[in-house]
């Protein structure tokens, strides 16, 4: 005797997924025919969910076709369940209820989501641009604990790429592999020199050789600024002096060590207070972009999402 396979039955229903959609009425529906049982009353029931009568006499006559048995009986007296649809109406509640702890689970991730955010960032958006984006933050989202991590480029790449952060900030020329990104805003480098240094007394712009061929005050490998005065110059003498933070640049700069390259953002005071003196550099572009930064393929979300909606204000 041959053998049957269970599509041959003709009781078999396929167990995919997708089919199951189609035969299993939505949330709504259920809703509807468990406001029925409840109040025994198509009309009330309709306006209890926030639809009218007639599209509620239309759902439950769908969801009777869908299943293949009567649900409501109707009548001018009000509407009542069928035997079948007692029983459906039990299963819906179980179905109903599932659906409500599903809600509340992913509520309760959202929660916590929402409950900490962790920013990775580059020295210069760190120190200038940060601050004031967090303080916005922070009247938004007051609940939510917000760390950051500064610290060069490469090292922002590798925190958001190790999970160690929901969103960062960076400076370079490029975007480090593995990440997706927006341009938040734009800044320049500026050359600077304490007012006794030589240079603060030419009459004329330094030229790019000449800034390349000389020992600057510079950020460690793998900072934003240093890529885009090395790409800018097609390289650089070695460094005068090489130091782990915008601010620490600055100070040795303003202190008479010797010429600087750094962001405009960051020495808005010391110009205006004539602590530094700014020399224009012939021949050289040193415009860059600020980049938000996230892993590809996982746009940021909460308060991170928030975040970023901030920085384009």
């Amino acid at each position: 005797m041959g053998r049957t396979d269970d599509h041959d039955h003709p009781g078999h229903r396929s167990a995919s997924p997708g089919a199951l959609a189609h035969r299993v009425p939505d949330l709504g529906a259920l809703e509807l025919l468990l406001a029925v049982a409840r109040l025994g009353s198509l009309g009330g029931a309709a306006r209890e969910v926030g639809i009218t009568q007639p599209a509620a006499s239309s759902r439950i006559r769908s969801m009777e076709r869908q299943l293949g048995v009567a649900l409501v009986d109707r009548s001018p007296r009000g509407s009542r369940l069928t035997d079948a649809g007692a029983l459906v109406t039990d299963w819906a509640r179980r179905i109903v209820e599932a659906a409500e702890a599903f809600d509340a689970g992913a509520q309760a991730l959202r929660d916590r989501r929402d409950s900490r955010l962790r920013v990775a960032a580059s020295m210069t958006i760190a120190e200038y641009l940060l601050p004031g984006w967090l303080l916005a933050l922070r009247a938004d989202r007051p609940d939510t604990a917000v760390s950051l991590l500064a610290g060069n480029s490469a090292a922002v790449a590798e925190r958001l790429l190790s999970g160690e952060a929901d969103v960062g900030f960076v400076e370079g020329l490029t975007v480090p592999a593995g990440l997706d990104s927006a341009v938040i805003a734009h800044d320049r480098l500026i050359v600077v020199v304490a007012p006794s240094h030589a240079w603060a007394r030419r009459r004329r712009p330094i030229g790019a050789e000449e800034l390349a061929g000389t020992p600057l005050i510079l950020r460690e490998k793998g900072s934003g600024t240093r890529q885009v005065l090395d790409a800018a110059l097609g390289g650089l003498a070695r460094p005068l002096i090489e130091l782990s933070s915008t601010t620490a640049v600055k100070a040795a700069a303003v202190g008479g060590a010797g010429p600087a390259v750094l962001s405009e953002l960051a020495v808005g005071e010391e110009l205006a207070m004539r602590r530094l003196v700014r020399i224009p550099v012939d021949g050289i572009a040193l415009a860059r972009d600020l980049r938000a930064v996230w892993p590809t393929g996982h746009r940021p979300t909460g308060p991170a999402r928030d975040l970023l909606s901030l920085t384009r204000g």
